[in-house]
């Protein structure tokens, strides 16, 4: 084996490293799935208001001496069902209603981890801390995400139907409340599964990201699920082995690759649509 083959391989061997990919990858998955759904739904910002909204369930947790994951839980669907309600109870619109509700429960997050004393460190709330998971951690998360992932995969069809028309879908019978707050405790349940590796503020490039990416390259749900899925592992693998060579933070390393990724997608889209016009 070459030198260079030798180096490349060097962080598949580490077992903090590994530890890293698995735990990435878990989350990358269904991330990837909601990712389409939300920017299909125009709901984008969903996504920020569950990451932000997290954090006073979090410290709540912590001071009942309650699973963390479980506090988070409860705090982004309270979060999620107060934006629900407070849309279809006022005039105002549903960013705007999205913007009170996440950064007023993120503030009272933060004044709660002030107030209490605790060895939880903040950072690896907001950022996560992927090189440090444990083997329960991947038990937890591989949990989680795979009941994300089977409930997104089983009702992909009908949650498109109801990204889509709402209407018909209540009218050809299917369960329009189920999947409107399924999607939302599923979503909650994901952000939750992400907290340990990528934190709360990351997640919401994880939940936006690859969905956009996928939405200017492909024109079919089954094919933008697909790349979704692909730009979101992708991405993953190649930005922890970028962090681990110039030894920067793994999560936004990823991040800024799909970031990088959606430049030349938007790019290329511009570009095509201008020779499509040129054409006589």
């Amino acid at each position: 084996m070459s030198d260079l083959a030798a180096t490349i391989l060097l962080p598949f061997q580490l077992p903090f490293m590994q530890y890293a990919f698995m735990v990435t990858l878990m989350i990358a998955v269904p991330m990837a799935m909601l990712s389409c759904l939300l920017v299909l739904k125009g709901w984008s910002l969903m996504g920020d208001a569950v990451s932000h909204a997290v954090l006073p369930g979090v410290v709540l947790a912590y001071m009942l001496a309650l699973p963390l994951s479980l506090g988070a839980f409860v705090a982004g669907l309270a979060c999620a069902l107060a934006t629900g309600f407070l849309k279809d109870n006022s005039r105002i619109k549903e960013d705007t209603v999205l913007g009170i509700v996440f950064s007023g429960m993120f503030g009272l997050g933060l004044v709660m981890f002030v107030a209490v004393r605790s060895d939880v460190h903040l950072d690896h709330i907001l950022f996560g801390d992927m090189l440090g998971i444990a083997p329960h951690d991947l038990v937890e998360t591989g949990l989680i995400e795979l009941a994300s992932t089977l409930f997104l995969g089983i009702l992909r069809k009908d949650l498109l139907l109801h990204a889509f028309d709402a209407q018909h879908a209540r009218a050809i019978g299917l369960p329009v409340g189920l999947l409107h707050y399924g999607l939302l405790a599923v979503l909650s349940l994901t952000v939750v599964g992400a907290l340990s590796a990528i934190g709360i503020i990351l997640s919401v490039a994880f939940l936006v990201a690859p969905g956009a990416i996928a939405f200017l390259l492909t024109r079919r749900f089954g094919a933008m699920l697909v790349a979704s899925v692909a730009i979101a592992t992708g991405c993953t693998v190649f930005g922890i082995l970028l962090s681990f060579f110039i030894d920067s933070a793994p999560a936004p390393t990823i991040v800024l690759l799909m970031t990088g990724v959606f430049l030349v997608a938007f790019l290329k889209t511009v570009r095509q649509a201008k020779m499509s016009v040129s054409i006589p």
